[in-house]
């Protein structure tokens, strides 16, 4: 039997740029988020922003990320067990009225002028604890709106062009009402905003919004997806790089306040732009991704697209000009969206159906797990060599990263061919 790549690579391919669309819950899904996502976005401009001015300690930037971001580090991987046995969609809308209840309780302590450094934290542990639920399930909830794994790479794609269309739009706006309202206005918007989530979830009609998975001890259905994600070469590989990426290379995110103030000396609407040429590039990486109908190549896309995203940020840390940082945020915007949308959909369709929400829950833990123990770090260490210095530190090893991925893509490629074949989807 041939397995080369050569052989599958005149299978029947889905064509069109929104064709995941078709799909009537996925259009309703793609609705809700679309506007939701500005308000998450604009919420997480004026989180950062807001701590930056209230403290000007990067330390407390890295801490407030951490405080979002490591509940999630906890509950993930049991979640992950969790929604192959539960209705997706109810845990989707439990977690989307949670979100609702944390913004708007951030709103009302800023309007009013009572908010703290410990209310921004404690409230962040909240959220966190709401993604850990959410993310895995929100990634399995894929396939049960699109029904069809020719369509989900596609799918994933449009995703990631929502929420970085979303990136381009929130902190922008949000910038400009920062400066002239004040960050409690963002939070207000937020938490309305999941009003269109949550009536999208609700208007869906799914089949068999729960696949059937072993009922046995959350325990054991956990050590079983850690033990076959370690010995499956794709998915191991994949997940040590993203591993590495979100350690080193995206907590630059929650230093832009500092480069945005202290190096090329500007206010909340330098920051929005900032975090507005981040979104653009990261869109043009996902409509890049959407317009590709295949998968197989995107073996090597991956590791050339952390390369792509390491080199910009080294750029980043070296530019005091505003003009030469939106180009090097560019970059970074679309390599990390690639690489990770990449990662994301070869994991999704490679990984057995009874499986699959496990293996979503250790890709959701390689890549926000990773992160708050990153930022942490970048807090400290540019707390002692400074911003640009510890970005430029970080981009160094996600290239590194990539050289070394890209290396293993000849074998990887051997192992994932013969599976896309038997599922019938396109290859190249």
């Amino acid at each position: 039997m041939n397995l080369s790549p050569n052989a599958y690579r005149r299978a029947p391919r889905p064509q069109g740029l929104f064709r995941a669309l078709r799909h009537r819950n996925y259009r309703l899904f793609f609705a809700g988020q679309g506007i939701s996502l500005v308000g998450n976005w604009m919420t997480t401009t004026a989180t950062y922003w807001l701590v930056y001015r209230m403290t000007g300690d990067v330390r407390l930037l890295g801490l407030v990320a951490f405080a979002n971001q490591i509940p999630g580090v906890l509950v993930t991987p049991i979640a992950g067990v969790l929604v192959e046995r539960w209705n997706r969609r109810r845990v989707l809308v439990a977690t989307q009225v949670f979100a609702m209840i944390q913004s708007l309780a951030l709103a009302a302590l800023a309007l009013s002028g009572a908010i703290r450094e410990w209310h921004i934290l404690v409230l962040a542990v909240f959220q966190g604890l709401v993604n850990g639920f959410d993310i895995p399930a929100r990634q399995a909830f894929v396939l049960d709106m699109v029904e069809s794994k020719q369509d989900l790479g596609n799918a994933i794609a449009l995703n990631s062009s929502l929420f970085n269309g979303s990136r381009l739009i929130g902190p922008v706006i949000a910038g400009a009402i920062i400066a002239r309202l004040g960050e409690g206005l963002c939070f207000l918007i937020d938490g309305v905003s999941y009003i269109a989530v949550i009536a999208s979830l609700l208007a869906m009609r799914i089949h068999q919004a729960t696949p059937q998975a072993p009922s046995g001890r959350v325990w054991h259905g956990l050590k079983e997806g850690f033990i076959y994600a370690h010995r499956f070469l794709p998915v191991r590989a994949i997940l040590l790089l993203v591993c590495v990426m979100s350690f080193a290379g995206m907590p630059y995110f929650t230093l832009l306040p500092v480069l945005a103030s202290d190096v090329l000396h500007g206010d909340s609407n330098t920051y929005g732009r900032l975090l507005g040429a981040v979104g653009l590039g990261a869109l043009g990486g996902a409509v890049y991704l959407a317009s590709h109908p295949g998968v197989l190549r995107f073996g090597r896309k991956i590791p050339i697209a952390a390369c792509i995203f390491g080199t910009g940020l080294i750029g980043l840390s070296q530019s005091t000009l505003l003009w030469l940082s939106y180009p090097m945020l560019l970059l970074t915007g679309a390599g990390m969206m690639v690489t990770m949308a990449s990662c994301n959909t070869v994991i999704q369709t490679i990984a057995d159906d009874t499986k699959r929400g496990r293996v979503i829950s250790l890709y959701t833990l390689a890549f926000i797990g990773m992160m708050p123990v990153g930022n942490l770090v970048y807090g400290q260490i540019a707390k002692i060599i400074g911003a640009p210095a510890t970005i430029l530190l970080g981009g160094a090893v996600c290239v590194t990263a990539g050289l070394a991925f890209y290396r293993q893509v000849p074998r990887l490629r051997l192992i994932v061919s013969p599976i896309y074949a038997k599922l019938d989807l396109p290859l190249t």
